[in-house]
């Protein structure tokens, strides 16, 4: 009988550490997912965030690889949308202002594409003794290329209905991604003192 007591308690002890191990792993993966949820529960955007983030739940697993996860998905959509609005000025035959309009705004995405580009950069290399003055740079540069969005879509007011839904509907989507990678780095530059 005590044969069999030591080979019920062995394998007693081999199934609560297999137990365990599988408990590890499964945590590993729903705290990343929680990050999302929980960096993205207070978004303007709440729904969007989650969309836009949850495919980076492996890979974002700090804040900070968060933040620029948000920030690359900004800057996506924004050279997305100065593609098309550049293609839009050579192939519409628009009037003369609806021509202007889609050129100052194709300007001002290129400056954002560019702020956002130079806000990954500086996500990505953060260092404990510039973090606040790198985090400074950053909020400012997503807020410019925010600015940037809601001055390209004013520039639409005395334009066919048509163009200026079309703009707004394209410049709303970078315009939220955008707004939601500001949340988050207002987040990550909170952490720090």
């Amino acid at each position: 009988m005590s044969l069999l007591r030591r080979i019920s308690f062995i394998l007693l002890l081999a199934f609560l550490n297999a137990s365990a191990e599988i408990l590890k792993v499964s945590a590993g993966k729903s705290d990343a997912s929680n990050l999302v949820q929980i960096s993205c529960a207070h978004a303007q955007y709440r729904s969007l965030c989650l969309r836009t983030l949850s495919a980076y739940a492996s890979t974002a697993k700090t804040p900070s690889t968060l933040a620029q996860a948000a920030v690359s998905v900004a800057l996506g959509r924004a050279r997305s949308a100065t593609k098309f609005l550049s293609n839009a000025v050579k192939t519409r035959s628009s009037s003369k202002r609806e021509k202007a309009a889609l050129k100052d705004c194709v300007e001002q995405l290129t400056d954002s594409v560019d702020e956002l580009r130079e806000s990954l950069d500086e996500l990505k290399s953060l260092r404990p003794g510039t973090f606040r003055w790198q985090m400074s740079n950053v909020e400012t540069w997503v807020s410019a290329a925010l600015t940037n969005e809601d001055t390209c879509v004013d520039g639409f007011q005395d334009v066919g209905r048509n163009a200026k839904m079309t703009v707004r509907k394209k410049i709303r989507t970078v315009a939220r991604v955008t707004s939601n990678a500001l949340y988050l780095i207002d987040r990550l530059a909170a952490t720090r003192p």
